[in-house]
C-alpha cells in the first residue's frame, strides 16, 4: 500500500507541473501578446503569483475534490486516484502538444468519475444530487463542481464582453499615448490578482487527492493538507509555470483575436473577479476555460468579424471533450488494472 501511495503523491506533482504550463500559460497570454510584458517580466510574475496562490489560498477546494469520491476500500480508492491522475495528465499533455487551452480541472473530474464508476458502479461517487432535493438544498459533489464550471465559463464570456464595452466607452475621448501607459499598468494589477487566485485554485485540486490518498491509507486521519504538500504543489506549479507553454499562449493571444493591451485588460478583469469568487466559495473551476471565454467576449465586443473562429471553434471543441475523453480514460485503466490483477 505504502508504494501505491507513493505513486500516487507523485502524480499529483507530476500533473501540477502540466497544470503550470497549461494553465499559467493561459493567465500569462493576453499579458504578453498585449506586449503590457516581456516573455520573461510576464511568465516571471505569473510563477511568483502563482506560488503565492498555493501557499496562501486556503483550502476550500481541495475539501471539495477530496470529496467527490465515496468509495471506502482502501486499496480501490488509491486505484481511482492513479487512474484519475494519469488520465488527466495525458489530457494535459495532448492538448498542450496541440497548443490548445484545456483545463486541469475538467480534467481531473472527468477521471474522478470515469474511475469511480468503472471500478464501484454510480455510488461510487458523490453526485450531489440528493442534496439539492432536501429542506435545505446546498451543492455539494459533482452538481457543484458542473455548476461552477458551466456558470464560471458564462461568466467569463459575459464579462469580457461587458468590461470592454464599458472601457472603450469610458476611453473614447481619451488620449491615446496616457491610456496605453494606464491600461499596461491596470493589466499588471489585474494579472497579479488573477495569478494569484489560479495558483490558490489549481493546486488545491492537486492538495485535495493527495490529502484523500493519505487518509484512506491511513497515513493521516483527516483530511487536512499537510504543509509539505502544499509547498510541493506551490513550488512545482511555479516550475511548469516557468517552462513556458507557448503554443497555447499563441493560440489565445494571436490565433483567435489579435490582442491590445485594452483587450487584455478586458480579459484579465471579468476573469480574475471570476475565479476569485470559485475559490472563495470553494469551487473547483477551469482558468484556462474562463480565460478563454473572456477573450471570446472581448473580440465579439471588438468586432466579431475580426475574430478567428476557426481557432475558437477548435478551442471550444476541446473544452466540451475534456471530461468525456478523461472519464472514458481513467474508466479504461481501471478496467485494464482489474484484468491484470485477475489474472495475476
Amino acid at each position: 500500500m505504502e508504494v501505491v501511495v507513493i505513486a500516487a503523491v507523485l502524480l499529483a506533482f507530476a500533473f501540477i507541473y502540466t497544470t503550470g504550463f497549461q494553465d499559467a500559460a493561459s493567465i500569462a497570454a493576453t499579458f504578453i501578446a498585449s506586449r503590457s510584458a516581456t516573455p520573461r517580466q510576464g511568465i516571471l510574475l505569473v510563477a511568483a503569483m502563482n506560488v503565492l496562490g498555493a501557499v496562501f489560498g486556503g483550502s476550500a477546494v481541495a475539501s471539495t475534490l477530496s470529496g467527490l469520491v465515496v468509495v471506502t476500500e482502501p486499496q480501490q480508492t488509491i486505484m481511482i486516484l492513479l487512474a484519475a491522475l494519469l488520465s488527466a495528465t495525458a489530457w494535459n499533455l495532448l492538448t498542450w502538444w496541440r497548443g490548445l487551452p484545456s483545463s486541469s480541472t475538467h480534467a481531473l473530474v472527468g477521471g474522478l468519475v470515469g474511475a469511480a464508476v468503472a471500478g464501484t458502479g454510480v455510488e461510487g461517487v458523490n453526485w450531489g444530487v440528493g442534496a439539492l432535493a432536501g429542506p435545505a438544498p446546498e451543492l455539494i459533489g459533482v452538481t457543484k463542481v458542473v455548476v461552477f464550471l458551466v456558470t464560471s465559463v458564462a461568466i467569463g464570456l459575459f464579462g469580457g464582453f461587458v468590461v470592454q464595452r464599458a472601457v472603450a466607452i469610458l476611453l473614447r475621448n481619451a488620449r491615446r499615448r496616457t491610456t496605453q501607459v494606464n491600461l499596461v499598468r491596470a493589466n499588471w494589477m489585474a494579472v497579479v490578482m488573477m495569478a494569484f487566485f489560479n495558483g490558490a485554485n489549481d493546486s488545491q485540486k492537486q492538495l485535495g487527492i493527495i490529502a484523500l490518498a493519505l487518509l484512506v491509507a491511513g497515513e493521516a486521519t483527516t483530511l487536512d493538507v499537510p504543509f509539505w504538500a502544499r509547498a510541493g504543489c506551490a513550488i512545482l506549479l511555479g516550475l511548469g509555470t516557468l517552462s513556458g507553454g507557448w503554443r497555447i499562449m499563441s493560440t489565445l493571444g494571436r490565433r483567435i483575436f489579435r490582442i491590445a493591451p485594452v483587450h487584455s485588460f478586458g480579459s484579465q478583469t471579468a476573469s480574475s473577479l471570476t475565479i476569485a469568487v470559485a475559490t472563495l466559495a470553494g469551487a473547483p473551476v477551469s482558468s484556462s476555460h474562463i480565460i478563454t471565454s473572456s477573450i471570446l467576449g472581448v473580440g465579439a465586443a471588438e468586432n466579431p468579424r475580426r475574430m478567428n473562429w476557426g481557432a475558437a471553434k477548435e478551442v471550444v471543441i476541446a473544452m466540451i471533450t475534456t471530461i468525456p475523453a478523461t472519464a472514458v480514460l481513467a474508466a479504461a485503466l481501471i478496467v485494464l488494472a482489474s484484468s491484470l490483477f485477475q489474472g495475476a
